[in-house]
């Protein structure tokens, strides 16, 4: 799976590793994913959402309803 998540839309950020000898390769920088389980009242039952810890913050302050909502208008199917 690629590493974005479903809420914020953060994607891996790339850029360049320098070594000592100042030799540039390529690297990527990563969003912290974390899968997790939520309750949605609405439906009667558990959804999983990969988000990043951004994202898991975001769903404590707006709620699971609203959040999914976001994410199905984004054209994601949960």
């Amino acid at each position: 799976m690629s590493a974005h998540c479903m809420l914020t839309g953060t994607r891996p950020g790339f850029g360049n590793r320098i070594s000592r000898s100042h030799r540039r390769t390529s690297r990527r920088f990563d969003p912290n994913i974390q899968s997790k389980r939520y309750w949605l009242p609405g439906e009667g039952r558990y959804v999983r959402l990969r988000l990043s810890t951004k994202g898991i913050k975001t769903v404590d302050a707006i709620g699971v309803e609203t959040a999914v909502a976001r994410i199905r208008a984004r054209g994601v199917r949960i």
